[in-house]
């Protein structure tokens, strides 16, 4: 693996030609994805302003463009009309100025019906390389480029660690206030949510509060990306809490979850009605954020990056690495957030697999199952070794995923065996396969188990127990990977 100078990792990106062979290299990668958004060169991680704005939707996301490393961090523009097909609109922030001199930070996005703001964490550090992150704005002009406030919303405070960062903005129309939340960690190290409110989105932000969780009070070691919604009368806290351990998760020490509750913006109290829940049981699935501006009260968009902090993946080797996950719609039934990739991806469909036991580089696979204990084994060789291994416990009602077969290892001291427990017995999967990634929503969204993946040439086989059957098709291409900086 290669060791990066700060130097390197922090170098600015002044023209599109210094990266223009590295991007020429990377698209001839056959872990290019097809149907995902990923980066044109080098690094991408959280997604960040997310929101659907006259009809278009559009998506940012943290990128550092000389290789696989977290360096220098730009906002990269990505836009679509359907959450499905995705076009490359280039850089959409440049950290230029003395606010975020060593990158444009995760954040938000939100409109007011006529202008669309972005909100983001300017990561300021001084010749000490001592940090000092702001809170800043930007607002997108008739072209769509994202011109930055000259001067922070806010700046961190003294009272809380460095760590003060990705700011989610949102409204609450009882209250006739904005708000943001804002991952935080305290000076003795436990992981929060701190609340900022104002009247108006640029200006007169106060510092409300500290967000109380009761029962949550020391879990983690700092909350990245909160973010909050009320769908169907419950509110819906998300946060990827990080330094910690939690169980079934195995030596990772980054995760995503999620809270139903109530919250009360008086007392700035969300009381949890049960406990935290997983996002997602893969093993790669983080910095999750839910889409503003979706118009139904009933349903969340949400999106996420593939990968995690502190991990590393095969193709660093290629000087890029990372992904988004597909975008899925969130609703409540039973207590839990049941997650539904977008309704329109079938139409991607193109040829049907045959029935050898062959799988696709880019496709979509649909399981049927008959509830009880059951193996399928993907990406296996054409014996039938190897590959990432499926089996289900009728009587646990749990899914267990063992990817130790694959050719191509990694993160082997994190975790390569995780379960995805169900409430109920196993009937269904869709799984989605594209290059170097794998999303499973298992009865109908009941749970989620998101991976990458990195198959070699011989690796495109399965096999199934005799109550599995198994349909599948290829994808059409649906992102754009045009070189656009």
């Amino acid at each position: 693996m290669r060791e990066w100078t700060r130097e390197e990792r922090y170098r600015v990106l002044h023209s599109a030609d210094e990266i223009a062979e590295l991007h020429d290299r990377n698209a001839k990668s056959v872990y290019r994805q097809t149907y995902h958004v990923q980066p044109i060169t080098g690094l991408s991680s959280d997604p960040n302003g997310f929101v659907l704005y006259k009809g278009t939707w559009h998506l940012c996301y943290q990128w550092c463009p000389w290789g696989a490393v977290h360096g220098l961090k730009y906002w990269y523009h990505a836009t679509s009309p359907d959450l499905i097909h995705w076009n490359n609109a280039g850089v959409g922030m440049w950290p230029d100025t003395e606010y975020d001199n060593k990158g444009c930070h995760s954040g938000s996005a939100i409109t007011d019906g006529k202008e669309l703001y972005f909100f983001y964490t300017g990561n300021h550090r001084d010749e000490n390389w001592v940090r000092t992150p702001y809170t800043c704005a930007a607002i997108m002009d008739a072209e769509g480029a994202l011109k930055k406030l000259p001067e922070p919303l806010f700046g961190p405070r003294p009272d809380y660690s460095e760590h003060q960062r990705d700011p989610k903005v949102f409204y609450i129309a009882e209250k006739e206030r904005y708000y943001i939340f804002i991952g935080a960690q305290t000076l003795d190290g436990k992981g929060c949510v701190q609340v900022y409110q104002s009247k108006e989105l640029l200006s007169g932000w106060e510092f409300a509060g500290q967000l109380k969780v009761p029962g949550y009070e020391d879990f983690g070691g700092m909350w990245e990306c909160p973010c909050i919604q009320n769908i169907s009368g419950k509110d819906v806290l998300l946060f990827s809490p990080q330094y910690t351990k939690l169980p079934g998760r195995g030596e990772s020490t980054n995760h995503n979850v999620y809270l139903i509750g109530h919250m009360d913006y008086d007392t700035l109290t969300f009381t949890p009605e049960g406990d935290y829940q997983y996002l997602d049981f893969g093993f790669d699935y983080y910095a999750a954020q839910l889409a503003s501006n979706v118009g139904d009260p009933d349903k969340a968009v949400i999106i996420a990056w593939i990968g995690l902090p502190d991990n590393h993946y095969p193709t660093e080797e290629e000087d890029w690495e990372g992904s988004m996950a597909l975008p899925r719609e969130l609703r409540i039934v039973d207590g839990k957030l049941v997650q539904a990739p977008m309704a329109g991806i079938s139409e991607l469909r193109d040829k049907e697999l045959p029935a050898d036991g062959t799988l696709p580089a880019a496709g979509e696979l649909e399981v049927t199952l008959d509830g009880k204990d059951a193996e399928l084994h993907l990406f296996c060789k054409a014996d039938g070794t190897g590959g990432m291994n499926l089996y289900y416990d009728a009587a646990k009602g749990v899914v267990t995923v063992d990817r130790t077969g694959m050719n191509k290892r990694f993160n082997t001291k994190v975790f390569e065996v995780l379960d995805m427990p169900l409430s109920k017995p196993l009937t269904n999967l869709r799984i989605f396969i594209d290059r170097c990634s794998v999303e499973l929503f298992a009865n109908d969204g009941e749970a989620t188990f998101t991976t990458h993946l990195y198959p070699t040439e011989e690796e495109f086989h399965f096999t199934a127990t005799d109550n599995v059957t198994v349909k599948g098709w290829t994808y059409k291409p649906s992102v754009k990977d045009d070189f656009v900086v």
